[in-house]
């Protein structure tokens, strides 16, 4: 593929964690692995799906609701204050807290000034086995969006919505070079060795889809350890535009991935695959409906 432009360098640094039960160490824990990540020279620092705490959402229990907290917040003040010092954008899912009952999956963007750039609130929301988030958190009303950075233009989707290719294309259209997916997602204990595979694949597959079809990269940060019934795969990766898995961590222990990559071939590979001028606009109308017979 030509090279057209020149490159535009960048490190994109994925927190994978297992998680305890005390928030406060959780976080301690995030910011330890943050600074490994800024050290290795990443400038855009991306951790898991509620990283604060184990994956509550297991089972229906409202004590559960106070682990959420207000956004600013006690955990968006601390990585703020961790950006400025490291001169990074930090991507940081929280359990907010919007309203007495009103709860959200949410992340933020902090720039290096310390700044709240982006407030996402997840849209699309699970209840599956396992996975009871209808439950505790009320879907998303902020829609998708990207935020120019000093180093990218970054957009921010959290778990189930990686399986949505509306999402991602939204996404994209507002700008976004970088597509970031804080996850939470695992195993059944006990579950075939077919069967975790099969999952894992079809997990890499859209989202390496998601960046072929929308000329994006893609970075998925997964958590991993034995919470509960839940043993989470890890498996956090980057893909380029092209698809192409460019780094990729362990399925069982915590690391701190780095990936460097080159924003430019977010041009170079769309002059190639045109996908955004070849859209049909005028044909898509369905699209707004739940079904069509």
């Amino acid at each position: 593929m030509a090279q057209g432009k020149p490159s535009r360098l960048l490190k994109l640094g994925l927190v994978q964690m297992s998680c305890e039960e005390t928030p406060a160490a959780n976080l301690e824990r995030a910011v330890a692995l943050a600074r490994q990540a800024a050290e290795r020279g990443a400038r855009v620092i991306c951790l898991q799906e509620l990283f604060s705490s184990r994956y509550f959402c297991q089972s229906e229990e409202t004590r559960h609701f106070d682990l959420a907290e207000p956004v600013p917040g006690p955990t968006t003040e601390v990585l703020a204050r961790l950006a400025v010092s490291l001169g990074v954008v930090i991507v940081a899912p929280v359990f907010e807290r919007r309203a007495p009952g009103l709860y959200h999956n949410s992340a933020v963007l902090i720039d290096p000034a310390g700044t709240i750039r982006t407030h996402y609130r997840k849209m699309h929301i699970p209840d599956d086995p396992g996975y009871y988030e209808k439950f505790y958190f009320t879907p998303g009303d902020r829609g998708f969006g990207a935020c120019a950075t000093p180093f990218a233009s970054v957009g921010v989707l959290i778990c189930w919505d990686q399986w949505f290719p509306e999402a991602a294309r939204l996404t994209a259209l507002c700008g976004a070079e970088v597509i970031f997916y804080p996850s939470a997602i695992g195993w059944f204990q006990g579950e075939e060795a077919q069967a975790r595979r099969e999952q894992y694949e079809a997990w890499e597959t859209i989202q390496r889809a998601h960046a072929i079809a929308n000329g994006v990269y893609v970075a998925a940060v997964n958590r991993v350890g034995v919470e509960g019934g839940l043993e989470f795969w890890g498996g956090s990766f980057v893909a380029d535009p092209f698809g192409r898995v460019v780094a990729r961590a362990s399925f069982t222990e915590p690391e701190v991935l780095v990936a460097e990559c080159d924003l430019a071939r977010v041009e170079r590979v769309r002059r190639h695959w045109p996908f955004f001028r070849d859209r049909r606009t005028d044909a898509y109308g369905d699209l707004v409906r739940r079904f069509v017979p």
